[in-house]
């Protein structure tokens, strides 16, 4: 694949280089959040009867940090293709990573709406459920590979920001402010949707079967 034009600059590599440094410690970031969110997520079906309010809650957090995970990842992207020479310089993600993003993306959308679908209508089987099923099979494998292949290198840009001693970097106090208030927004998503989950609370207390 040929590399975009280069844009000419005369800031020096050390300024260069803190935009892509800077989207790649927000991405981390999120992403480390994300997973804390998800694995509690994924517990919760163990036990869906027991923890369906739970479930929809913590299903409402993930809306808004998934949504800037997606914002970020996309400026990356736009900006590298766009001919940032800072985002030149960093390159494009390996081919693999670059095949499946689109794709996991795509899945979590599709699994996130007809999450948020499913507690606007009535309680029961339905074929949205069904759809919504489908889709988190299709998800869990792809986002199982995605992040085997991020694992090992995320814990470290992801927790710069936050962690004692690490290197200062501009815009430290605006990454994290963007990811409090991330998960901020999907603790009010997630309340505001409480009254909502009611309906599946009491068709599974009832003996409703989703599995």
């Amino acid at each position: 694949m040929s590399r975009p034009y280069k844009v000419s600059s005369s800031l020096p590599t050390t300024l260069l280089d803190e935009g892509p440094r800077g989207n790649e410690r927000l991405t981390a970031g999120l992403a480390v959040v994300l997973l804390v969110v998800l694995a509690l997520e994924g517990a919760t079906l163990l036990v869906i009867r027991q923890s369906i309010v739970l479930h929809i809650f913590l299903g409402m957090v993930l809306v808004p940090l998934t949504a800037l995970k997606l914002a970020s990842t996309g400026y990356r992207i736009a900006r590298y293709y766009l001919g940032s020479r800072s985002y030149v310089r960093r390159g494009p993600p390996a081919i693999i990573p670059r095949l499946l993003g689109p794709v996991v993306a795509a899945l979590t959308v599709g699994l996130l709406a007809t999450g948020v679908a499913l507690v606007l209508i009535p309680a029961g089987p339905n074929s949205l459920l069904t759809l919504h099923k489908v889709v988190f099979v299709l998800w869990f494998g792809a986002m199982t590979l995605h992040v085997l292949i991020h694992l090992i290198d995320l814990p470290g840009p992801g927790l710069a920001d936050w962690r004692p001693g690490s290197a200062w970097l501009r815009g430290m106090t605006a990454r994290r402010a963007t990811l409090v208030a991330g998960l901020a927004a999907g603790f009010v998503l997630g309340i505001a949707f409480l009254p909502a989950s009611s309906g599946w609370a009491h068709y599974l207390a009832g003996g409703g079967i989703t599995g």
